[in-house]
């Protein structure tokens, strides 16, 4: 690999709140950064979510202000993927196959043989993704969790095709970013979203069926000693991200019932109800 600072370089694919998460940590682990988006005002909230997220960490004693203000100088933002290069990609865009596939096929053309390419996708199998690319033993799952620069478990996910040598790569990298990863099979959700999505999927029938209105619901879990309620979390997360996973094994499943997505969860996102990052979800943050 050509490497900038003795590391690897690091694009990262998608300026929404994975995605700039995932820069984060990159920049402060001494990574030089290439953070792509298609829309400018994204990549400059971004560029200022980044460096509001440096700043608390120096306020917390987690990160020295020199190296908060190395790594903001680390980040280079990219309007198009012409010409993009980087030795590991990571992938944080749209949960939409045929659009992971075009990015990942685009760069892979002008790239070198040894790019590492890793999806942040949350539930499509890796083997899917890594349909059609000349070198499929570079694609590997790297999924982070909400907020990608705090919390520590990443799964790592290969693919049928995908090679030991990049597997282990990740899986180091994961690891020299004080991440915990762990290796999964390639199965639509792998093993957190897989599980979790009964978090959801039932609370959201508990409100459908109007057993309980969703504060009193958030207040039930959470007096379980979980940090936050379902609801709670669909906002942070991104209620139409949440809803999109939750789409995408529906159908990944051969539409078992029990995946089946929320006609509530339905309504907000088409109402442009997105949580925390619109302003508005199941709770007002207005």
């Amino acid at each position: 690999m050509s490497k900038e600072n003795g590391l690897p370089v690091i694009g990262v694919l998608g300026a929404g709140t994975m995605g700039r998460g995932i820069a984060q940590v990159a920049a402060a682990s001494g990574h030089m950064v290439k953070l792509f988006d298609i829309d400018k005002d994204v990549l400059a909230k971004a560029v200022i979510g980044i460096s509001s997220g440096l700043d608390k960490a120096v306020a917390k004693g987690k990160l020295k202000e020199e190296d908060a203000e190395g790594a903001k100088k680390r980040i280079k933002t990219v309007l198009s993927t012409s010409n993009l290069k980087a030795d590991i990609f990571i992938e944080a865009i749209v949960e939409k196959i045929e659009i992971k596939r075009k990015v990942f096929k685009e760069l892979e053309s002008q790239n070198s043989t040894d790019t590492i390419f890793a999806t942040n996708t949350s539930s499509i199998p890796v083997t899917s993704i890594a349909l059609g690319m000349n070198n499929p033993g570079k694609v590997v799952g790297m999924h982070f969790f909400n907020p990608a620069h705090i919390m520590k478990l990443v799964e790592v996910i290969s693919g049928a095709e995908t090679d030991q040598e990049t597997t282990k790569t990740i899986v180091d990298l994961a690891t020299s970013w004080g991440k915990t990863p762990i290796k999964v099979k390639d199965s639509p959700g792998f093993v957190v979203n897989r599980v979790a999505r009964h978090f959801y999927v039932e609370s959201l029938k508990i409100l459908e069926d109007g057993v309980a209105d969703h504060e009193t619901i958030d207040k039930c879990i959470e007096s379980l000693g979980f940090k936050m309620g379902p609801f709670r979390l669909m906002d942070l997360i991104g209620v139409d991200t949440n809803y999109s996973v939750t789409s995408s094994m529906f159908e990944s499943f051969s539409y078992d019932s029990k995946f089946r997505p929320s006609r509530i969860q339905e309504g907000k996102v088409l109402a442009g109800h997105f949580g925390k990052k619109s302003g508005k979800g199941f709770y007002d943050y207005s």
